[in-house]
């Protein structure tokens, strides 16, 4: 069976450990303060390589959310897997865009709100379990509050379920974050 490319990547792998290493500190996840936006606003004018994707600037969809559920690239183009990574948010509920975009879609799919942004590069991200008073052809910029987490999905209550295609073919969104984000240790009784 043909593997997915990002498989077999050395960087996508240290990822992994370090997204594995993590989960098992029960970490919370909080992206730094005062990411900058004109990082993002170059997105969507760049068209990227597998090796440069972080250096786009793209920022969380959510401002403080511990990592639920990791990508798990499938065998093949139909095969199971889990094509985008969910966060459970912790407090607001409020989502930005990752990136500069026009909005490709926003409306229900399946009984859950879905919004797509389209990144140009062949980048396409989308959030769901969403409601959004966005419509087609909006342009969002990266930062910018985009929609509020709903319910619905394959996810759980309170879960964002974030996904990201390039060229038509799902990748790990935490390619384009520049990795696993700093973590902050929970206290672990009472």
């Amino acid at each position: 069976m043909p593997r997915h490319p990002s498989s077999a990547n050395p960087a996508t792998r240290r990822t992994a450990l370090w997204v594995a290493v993590a989960l098992c500190l029960n970490s919370v996840f909080a992206p730094a303060a005062g990411a900058t936006h004109a990082r993002s606003q170059h997105a969507a004018s760049v068209s990227p390589g597998a090796g440069d994707l972080a250096a786009l600037g793209w920022v969380w969809p959510a401002s403080n959310f511990r990592l639920a559920r990791v990508y798990v690239a499938p065998a093949h183009e139909y095969g199971p897997g889990h094509r985008g990574i969910d966060l459970a948010l912790l407090g607001s509920s409020a989502l930005v865009s990752p990136a500069d975009g026009i909005v490709a879609f926003a409306g229900r799919v399946a009984g859950r709100g879905v919004l797509t942004i389209d990144h140009g590069g062949g980048l396409v991200t989308t959030l769901e379990p969403v409601d959004t008073a966005l419509v087609p052809g909006a342009p969002v910029r990266g930062g910018e509050e985009v929609a509020t987490l709903s319910l619905g999905g394959h996810s759980a209550p309170g879960e964002l379920h974030f996904g990201v295609r390039l060229d038509g073919r799902y990748i790990n969104p935490m390619l384009l974050l520049d990795g696993v984000p700093r973590a902050i240790l929970l206290p672990c009784c009472d």
